[in-house]
């Protein structure tokens, strides 16, 4: 036997092997769910939030022990509030470690726009019972594994953030959990928008909302929350900033039953119908209860497969369709007579395939990845003469936020043609930008202007009596000079 042909005999051998060996992987079926790789700190109110088809797991609480909520306890000295950040990658199963945030806190807002995570508000301690929230906003930016902050939110507090058409909102929060703030990332600033509902009078507050969890879909915002034996679902549309009531979660699932924990991600119709999955725990704490799924175009709720491993305040993601719910703490009472418990931190990592996974939304449009476009009219490159200029833009469809940046400063935010009053003698350069309803900013060139005093007429009356000084002056010579001739 050659030696040629006994490497090829060993080189078959080994694939063969590696072929009985190797298992195929099949796609999971539409609503289940199936365990992934645990994150390597275990923590619950954590955020978690979605960039490039990675996970980002970010702050939270590490409490845990017999009965950690006694009065006295303070978390940040215990060292229960954390920074960690960590990145998932669903390709490959496997978590690293990232750079940690600024500020160590948990219950906060997190969203992601135009590649940049942002963290709001949320909890940076805990004592005897006493919360301390915080307004801080900081930016994570997972291409340099750097974090930047910007300014705080006006109302420090928790919230639901919501990204639509380039503005995030913070749902929740306040005495009540009424409060709707609205951040511009673009120019850094805050404003107040309407806040959610009240439940009807039902629950006063502080417990009117005290479960609140929101998602958005089609540029809609839903606010969910239930109290006690009842709930509330509101529709919030950016574009009127206004709030409207839809379908509440089925009461035949509150009855009896003392919910808890709320979660919420909704699907995009890419890849599965769209849905808002909310997710829940409940006392006794060791029953698991079913997923709920509201789809809002025919505004109605069904049940989907209940979270598999037991736990509360977890955090929930989608990338492509697919919802993972990450960490969490679960609780256990060793004396069943007694409100003793002991805590234990989660770092459980499950993935969700969702209902009719495969299949895209029939109302499915392919998200609009084209800016719009500006034109501007005037000002123009010229001259202007008065300190009050007309500012006359078009675009070419329909936007949601419209604003001039004048001379580098603070973009001024506009609902149309305008007039720039009070302009500074001298040179100006403006642009005009604007967002569409999918969050697409277009920017129009610039414009170079300069504004000058106007110029002083010539005095003609001036120049009428000097012509009339001139004339009688010539002619008084005149006169002088034949006289002498005369003479």
């Amino acid at each position: 036997m050659s030696k040629r042909f006994a490497a090829m005999l060993v080189l078959v051998f080994l694939t063969a092997s590696c072929m009985a060996i190797a298992k195929p992987v099949s796609a999971a079926s539409p609503n289940s769910w199936a365990s992934k790789a645990p994150m390597h700190v275990a923590r619950s109110d954590l955020g978690v939030a979605v960039m490039n088809g990675k996970i980002y797991a970010i702050g939270g609480n590490t409490e845990s022990g017999y009965m950690p909520n006694s009065e006295g306890n303070d978390y940040k000295a215990l060292g229960w509030i954390v920074a960690t950040n960590e990145e998932y990658d669903p390709a490959t199963d496997a978590w690293t470690f990232k750079t940690p945030m600024p500020t160590p806190r948990y219950e906060f807002a997190i969203a992601t726009y135009q590649n940049k995570v942002y963290c709001i508000g949320g909890i940076t301690n805990w004592v005897s019972g006493e919360i301390s929230y915080t307004g801080a906003n900081e930016v994570y930016d997972p291409a340099t594994d750097t974090w930047e902050t910007k300014t705080s939110m006006p109302t420090a507090t928790s919230a639901q953030a919501n990204v639509v058409g380039g503005m995030i909102y913070l749902v929740g929060g306040g005495s009540n959990e009424t409060l709707n703030q609205a951040y511009d990332p673009a120019i850094d600033s805050w404003t107040m928008k309407k806040p959610v509902p009240s439940a009807l009078g039902l629950h006063p507050p502080p417990n009117a909302l005290s479960t609140l969890v929101s998602s958005f879909v089609d540029n809609k915002i839903y606010a969910i929350s239930y109290s006690l034996a009842s709930s509330q679902n509101w529709v919030y549309n950016p574009s009127t900033d206004g709030w409207s009531p839809v379908e509440s979660l089925p009461s035949s699932f509150l009855e009896g039953s003392n919910w808890w924990s709320q979660a919420a991600g909704a699907t995009t119709g890419v890849m599965a119908a769209k849905r808002i999955y909310v997710f829940f725990g409940r006392y006794p704490y060791s029953t698991l209860l079913p997923t709920l799924a509201y789809t809002s175009s025919i505004n109605a709720w069904a049940v989907a497969a209940a979270v598999p491993t037991y736990r509360q305040n977890f955090g929930v993601a989608v990338v492509n369709d697919i919802l993972y719910a990450i960490g969490g703490r679960s609780y256990n009472y060793p004396f069943p007579d007694d409100n003793y418990f002991t805590v234990t931190e989660q770092a459980v990592n499950e993935q969700y395939t969702p209902i009719g996974y495969g299949t895209s939304d029939p109302s499915y449009v392919p998200p609009d990845s084209t800016a719009p476009e500006i034109t501007v009219a005037s000002p123009e490159n010229k001259t202007y003469h008065t300190v009050d200029v007309a500012l006359n833009f078009t675009v070419n469809e329909t936007v949601s936020l419209m604003r001039y940046e004048l001379d580098g400063e603070t973009a001024v935010e506009i609902s149309g043609n305008t007039t720039i009053a009070r302009l500074a003698i001298g040179v100006h350069n403006l642009t005009v930008s604007a967002f569409d309803v999918a969050g697409n900013m277009g920017t129009s060139e610039t414009i170079s202007f300069s504004v000058a005093e106007e110029p002083v007429p010539f005095p003609t009356v001036l120049v009428a009596t000097a012509s009339a000084a001139s004339v009688v002056v010539i002619a008084t010579g005149l006169l002088v000079y034949f006289k002498k001739r005369k003479r």
